[in-house]
C-alpha cells in the first residue's frame, strides 16, 4: 500500500513538471521565433515478486510474472525545432528563415550564441544587433547616408545610397546542428553549442539545405495553443486523479490502523 502513495507522489510531480512546460509555452505564444518545450517522461524500476517464466511445480511456466511499478520520472524536455508562422512586419531588418539555420549573435563575453528571433535594429555605430544591441555575425554595417536596405534570400546585403548607387554591405550567413535539440537555452532567444548540439555547420543561406532569408518578415512562436490547453486539461486532471489515489491509499491506511481484535 505503501508503493502506491510514493508512485502517486511521483505521478504529482510529473504532472506539476508538465503543467509548469505547457504555461511557459503559452507565455511565449507571441515571442518572435520561439520553439515549443515538451516534457517526456519514463516510467521507475519494478519490484518483481516473481519473474516470468519461472517453472511451477506442473513441469511448465509462468507465463507473466507478477511485478509492481513504483512511479514515473521526467526523462527530457525536448524543444522541438519545427518551423512557425512567417508574419510579415515590412521593417527592413525583420529576417525570418524559411527552413533550417540560426543567426549567429555575438555576446558581450565573446562567445557565439544562436537565435531564430530576427527583429534587428541599427545601433548608433550603424551596426546591425538585437533588440539587447548584441551584434550579428558577421557584422554589418549600414552606412548613415543609405536611403534603402536590401537582403536577398541568399543573404547578400545591400545598401541604395543618397546618389543612387548600390553599395554591397556584406553577406549574413547561417549555422545548423546535427542534433538543435541539444542546444542550451540561455533566455533573451538565444541558444548555445553544447556536446549534444554537436560543432555548428556554417552555410549560405538558401544553399546546400539551409533556409532562406525572407526581409521584412519576422517567424512567429510554433506553439499550439489549442494543444496547449488540451495538454493542460489532461495535465490538471491526471494530478487530480494522482492526488485521489494518495488519499485512497491513506484511507485504506487508516482502516487497518483501527482494527481490533
Amino acid at each position: 500500500m505503501m508503493v502506491s502513495l510514493y508512485s502517486a507522489a511521483t505521478g504529482m510531480w510529473a504532472q506539476q513538471y508538465k503543467l509548469d512546460t505547457v504555461s511557459n509555452n503559452l507565455a511565449n505564444v507571441d515571442t518572435t521565433g520561439y520553439k515549443k518545450i515538451r516534457a517526456e517522461f519514463q516510467d521507475l524500476v519494478y519490484q518483481y515478486y516473481k519473474n516470468a517464466g519461472t517453472p511451477t511445480a506442473q513441469n511448465s511456466t509462468i507465463p507473466t510474472g507478477i511485478y509492481v511499478g513504483h512511479g514515473v520520472r521526467l526523462s527530457a524536455t525536448n524543444r522541438i525545432f519545427t518551423i512557425g508562422n512567417l508574419e510579415q512586419t515590412g521593417n527592413a531588418l525583420d529576417l525570418a528563415i524559411a527552413g533550417d539555420g540560426f543567426f549567429q549573435i555575438q555576446l558581450q563575453d565573446g562567445r557565439i550564441a544562436y537565435t531564430r528571433d530576427g527583429s534587428f535594429k541599427i545601433d548608433s555605430d550603424g551596426r546591425v544587433v538585437t533588440a539587447n544591441g548584441l551584434t550579428l555575425v558577421p557584422n554589418i554595417v549600414i552606412p548613415a547616408d543609405a536611403v534603402s536596405i536590401n537582403i536577398s534570400p541568399d543573404g547578400i546585403v545591400s545598401a541604395e545610397m543618397q546618389d543612387g548607387t548600390i553599395e554591397n554591405l556584406g553577406t549574413i550567413t547561417l549555422v545548423r546542428f546535427v542534433n538543435p535539440a541539444g542546444l542550451k537555452a540561455i533566455g533573451d532567444n538565444l541558444y548555445l553549442q553544447t556536446a549534444s548540439s554537436g560543432d555548428p555547420i556554417e552555410g549560405t543561406p538558401n544553399q546546400d539545405g539551409f533556409g532562406a532569408i525572407q526581409q521584412g518578415f519576422l517567424e512567429k512562436s510554433n506553439v499550439d495553443v489549442v494543444k496547449e490547453m488540451v495538454d493542460m486539461i489532461i495535465a490538471q486532471r491526471a494530478y487530480e486523479l494522482n492526488a485521489r489515489t494518495i488519499q485512497t491509499a491513506d484511507d485504506m491506511l487508516r482502516t487497518v490502523s483501527t482494527l481490533k481484535r
